[in-house]
C-alpha cells in the first residue's frame, strides 16, 4: 500500500489533470473516479488517526485521575528553577 503522502500527491496530480481541460472525457471520468477512491480512503485514514489522538488527549494520567491536557505538565510555571 501507498502511503497516505503518495495519495495525496496522486489526488492532487489527478485535480490537476482534470481542472487542465486537456483530458478527454472518458479519461476525465476515469481520474474523478480514481480521485474519489482515493478521497474517501484518505479520509478514512485521517478519521482514524483523529480518533487515536483523541483516545491519548483523554486518556487519564493516572487511575481515576483527570487527562493531563498540558504539553509538560511537570513544568508548572511557579516550579521553574532559578539561574542564579
Amino acid at each position: 500500500m501507498k502511503s497516505f503522502e503518495d495519495r495525496l500527491k496522486r489526488l492532487e496530480e489527478i485535480s490537476s489533470r482534470i481542472r487542465d481541460g486537456e483530458v478527454p472525457l472518458d479519461e476525465a471520468a476515469a481520474l474523478f473516479e480514481e480521485g474519489v477512491r482515493l478521497a474517501k480512503q484518505l479520509e478514512k485514514e485521517l478519521q482514524k488517526i483523529d480518533r487515536k489522538v483523541q483516545q491519548l488527549v483523554e486518556e487519564p494520567s493516572d487511575e481515576g485521575g483527570t487527562p493531563v491536557l498540558e504539553l509538560f505538565p511537570e513544568l508548572d510555571s511557579d516550579e521553574l528553577p532559578n539561574d542564579s
